[in-house]
């Protein structure tokens, strides 16, 4: 079985690109870090795998966020990634939901912002209006007005035996125009028949070879995909004196120690006073040695 790997695919007759991503633990961990209702647990799911897909489409190296925004009892659902694949995510909600919860039950009036973050060059955001009856839906609209591109996802989740699992496909007309409808619309009913046992189950060569075997295809080196937060005690320390000392020590004095959470991946970073007069001191003295 592949975990946490994604694979990209060309079709050597036909101008189409391909990914598939399958996560088992990376998606694991991020629910790990609250006690979501079921269809939150799924919408992250389907997140996290299109981010990866997303993240893999974009010759760059630097940071992605897919964030879900809406007036919904979900305000919040965003999974933030890199072009090393290594992901994180969090959603805010209020009240309960039903377990058949769709993507409007959760978010009401909302919207889907990708922001596209190169370590050199300039930053883009693009939002989107969610238009369609899932996520898939919703970003198969965002490539074809803002790429241009045909783009068709299928992203599932589910338990295998017990263990959260979420995967997806991608399929994309390759950018050269050299494609034709016909092409896409062949891999396409083909990728359709997809089960959610291969996409959890198979390896990636087994999988594409039961989908495709009247196809050449050319598949690279499978990429880690990983769990990854980046919050540390250091950075808590280093966000706790951008506060007024005089806003710290009143919470210290009612508290006893000043606590940083983090939502992505649920560490608390504790501080008591001695450390929290440490933290102001050293800011102080590297204060004075810049100037």
């Amino acid at each position: 079985m592949a975990n946490n790997t994604l694979n990209r695919y060309l079709f050597e007759e036909l101008s189409v690109r391909g990914e598939l991503v399958q996560l088992d633990s990376a998606y694991q961990e991020i629910l790990s870090s609250k006690d979501y209702p079921a269809p939150i647990q799924k919408l992250l799911g389907e997140l996290l795998v299109a981010t990866s897909l997303l993240t893999a489409t974009l010759k760059f190296e630097g940071s992605i966020t897919m964030q879900l925004q809406g007036d919904g009892p979900v305000s919040l659902a965003v999974i933030n990634g890199d072009h090393n694949q290594k992901l994180r995510g969090v959603a805010r909600w209020e009240g309960d939901l039903a377990d058949d919860a769709s993507i409007h039950d959760m978010m009401g009036k909302g919207y889907l912002v990708i922001t596209i973050t190169p370590d050199h060059g300039e930053r883009y955001q693009g939002v989107v209006g969610l238009e369609g009856d899932s996520l898939s839906e919703v970003l198969e609209g965002y490539f074809e007005r803002s790429e241009q591109l045909k783009t068709r996802l299928w992203i599932r989740t589910g338990d295998v035996e017990g263990n959260k699992h979420a995967a997806g496909m991608l399929l994309q007309v390759m950018p050269d125009g050299t494609g034709t409808p016909e092409d896409f619309e062949h891999l396409e009913q083909l990728t359709n028949t997809v089960k959610d046992e291969e996409l959890f189950g198979l390896e990636a060569n087994e999988l594409l070879y039961r989908l495709y075997n009247q196809d050449k295809v050319k598949l690279f080196e499978p990429k880690d995909v990983e769990f990854f937060c980046g919050c540390s005690r250091e950075r808590s320390g280093a966000a706790i004196i951008t506060v007024s000392q005089e806003e710290i020590f009143d919470i210290l004095a009612q508290d006893g120690a000043v606590a940083l959470h983090c939502d992505y991946c649920g560490t608390t970073y504790s501080f008591d006073e001695p450390e929290i007069k440490a933290l102001y001191a050293d800011a102080e003295s590297d204060n004075k040695t810049i100037h």
